[in-house]
């Protein structure tokens, strides 16, 4: 079977497995609502008034919240990892995660979700100071980049912008009072329940608009992959890319970190996943790879998270790391590994 083939196999079985990993988490709860009632109330809208309601507003708008998020942060982190030819760039590495949360921080401590009464004014204005808030801690990090050529240095420069956002929320926090500040910290968990309809109409809006235009990219970064000269000669506009990414990076991971929260590893992880899985760096393939991959683990961790048949629910930021940390330890000891080779 030729390469062609086995990776359209695997695109099929990652299908499948999605299907079968969608109706688990709709299926998984502290409630238990058997196969035949859980099939007539999704698709019918027949049965009990209550499991409706648990069915289509509470874990329907979950398992659509995990979809959205796990395809949206791994393609925001693809895009960096492409720019910056670095293995460990990403939302979070970079800093832009903690400049969303800069952004929400300053909209939840000062009172803007308390005056903003409607949800979907609220919904708007989370996402609003979320995607300033990482759009300008990107553009900080791409201005020293352009100072720095060191990859390395710039990663060290992304965690310094964020330990710097996080000194700034500190003291926002520090003077907020105790009823703003517990809405905050409960953000910083991580969630993906309680999402209304029109955040998830919202948040859809945003992360299918910023997918949709990244394909538009992938020609430009599979000749990034090698470097800016040669995407140069055949014509590609490297700073229109370079703008681009910035962007779209920015939305995605600040829409995402307004409504569910600052959800780490998963950005940096999954392109990894993606690539050891096709066997290729070619965005024609890894970009859906990446959502297949992305909304598979999310929903993974959203059914671990739930702890099935309890009432007990985990931060899902404490499953994401499970999962995403010991695979950046990987990355970094199979870089230690090549350069010791060489």
């Amino acid at each position: 079977m030729d390469l062609k083939k086995r990776q359209n196999s695997k695109f099929v079985i990652l299908l499948l497995v999605l299907v079968v990993a969608i109706f688990a988490d709709l299926m998984a709860g502290s409630v238990w609502i058997p196969l035949s009632d859980f099939i007539n109330t999704l698709f019918y809208g027949h049965g009990d008034s209550a499991n409706i309601y648990i069915i289509r507003e509470l874990r329907l708008t979950k398992t659509i919240a995990a979809l959205l998020v796990g395809m949206a942060l791994p393609v925001a982190g693809l895009l960096l990892q492409s720019l910056f030819r670095n293995p460990l760039a990403g939302p979070f590495v970079l800093g832009i995660s903690s400049g969303a949360s800069l952004g929400v921080a300053s909209f939840v401590l000062f009172g803007g979700a308390t005056y903003l009464g409607t949800s979907f004014l609220l919904a708007g204005g989370l996402s609003l100071f979320s995607i300033i808030g990482s759009l300008v801690v990107l553009l900080a990090v791409l201005a020293v980049a352009t100072k720095v050529k060191d990859t390395f240095s710039l990663l060290i420069v992304g965690l310094m912008f964020g330990s710097i956002t996080a000194a700034l929320v500190s003291v926002m926090q520090y003077f907020s009072t105790p009823e703003l500040l517990q809405q905050f910290i409960v953000w910083t968990f991580g969630s993906l329940g309680g999402f209304s309809w029109i955040q998830i109409i919202l948040l859809a809006s945003f992360v299918v608009v910023a997918i949709l235009y990244s394909l538009k990219l992938i020609k430009p970064l599979n000749a990034l992959l090698i470097n800016e000269e040669y995407a140069a000669s055949l014509g590609v506009s490297v700073k229109t890319v370079r703008i681009s990414v910035i962007v779209i990076s920015s939305i995605l991971a600040g829409v995402v970190t307004a409504f569910a929260g600052p959800i780490v590893f998963i950005g940096v992880a999954v392109p990894h996943l993606a690539r050891n899985l096709f066997k290729t760096s070619d965005h024609r393939i890894i970009l859906p790879a990446v959502l297949l991959l992305g909304a598979l683990l999310m929903l993974v961790c959203d059914i671990i998270s739930q702890w099935p048949g309890s009432a007990v629910v985990l931060p899902i930021n404490s499953v994401t790391a499970i999962f995403g940390a010991p695979i950046i330890i990987w990355i970094i000891l199979q870089n230690k590994n090549s350069h010791a080779r060489s």
